[in-house]
């Protein structure tokens, strides 16, 4: 299928959006539940898998499906068409905050590998597939970095990131480790392996984990400074049924605060 050639506009700082301008006949993929807002004169058509397998038959739909359920994502995307004769608009929001990073595939030579969560929204013929790290290591202690998802096509597509985003060039030959929760994406010739930290000491009480990603030049890597799974574990640890305090953020949030304050505006009557 032919790329479709969009307008965008980027809008916002910490919570972000992205607005995907389509010419008449021009169509993008969203993920499931991403859309924010669309003109009227667009339509809305759930599909099996990833939009670019839908006329290829249906065991092309199941590749494409069976491809987004090993990556944890929906087993449907949702395309966006405009069936107006002029142009119109869809907004497709970020799932929390951080920063939402436009990948023109054909400058990337047609393939982007990223985390399989950083996926939002794109032109309609890019395909969403699998990524497996080739090193038996990455697999075992790979974590996050293991299966990645993998984008093809010469057309936009646009990655989500947690937090401040780095873009680092390496050239060849040169490494950089890195959390692999951090690792947003790189293109297809940066070379990814899993590194021990080396101390056991540091492994086990530095907070950071026993394996390091080990991106190696040449190419482009993209990083993030917020993780959602991070994010998510230091909400999860804060909860109050895990022990978390009740009373942080809100001076009424606590029964006991609220039981003294009550109690000392009580007392003015």
């Amino acid at each position: 299928m032919a790329m479709d050639v969009v307008d965008f506009e980027i809008k916002g700082s910490e919570m972000q959006l992205v607005e995907v301008e389509l010419d008449p006949g021009e169509a993008a993929v969203g993920e499931a539940g991403s859309m924010m807002f669309m003109d009227a004169g667009i339509g809305m058509d759930t599909v099996f898998g990833d939009g670019s397998q839908q006329q290829t038959g249906f065991f092309g739909k199941l590749l494409g499906a069976g491809k987004r359920l090993i990556t944890g994502e929906s087993l449907f995307t949702t395309v966006y068409t405009n069936n107006a004769s002029s142009k119109q608009r869809v907004a497709f929001a970020a799932p929390y905050p951080g920063k939402i990073l436009p990948m023109d595939l054909k400058q990337m030579g047609g393939m982007l590998i990223c985390q399989k969560d950083s996926f939002l929204c794109a032109a309609r013929g890019v395909s969403l597939g699998i990524h497996f790290q080739q090193r038996l290591s990455v697999g075992f202690f790979g974590g996050e970095g293991f299966i990645m998802q993998k984008l093809e096509g010469d057309g936009l597509a646009f990655v989500h990131a947690g937090g401040t985003v780095i873009r680092r060039e390496l050239q060849p030959g040169q490494t950089l480790f890195i959390d692999t929760g951090c690792v947003v994406a790189y293109t297809p010739n940066v070379n990814f392996e899993i590194q021990y930290v080396g101390k056991i000491k540091t492994a086990l009480f530095g907070g950071e984990g026993l394996f390091f990603a080990k991106m190696t030049g040449p190419g482009t890597v993209w990083l993030q400074s917020i993780p959602f799974s991070r994010l998510a574990s230091r909400i999860f640890a804060a909860a109050p049924q895990m022990g978390g305090s009740k009373e942080q953020g809100s001076v009424l949030g606590a029964a006991a605060g609220g039981a003294v304050l009550g109690g000392i505006f009580g007392d003015d009557e």
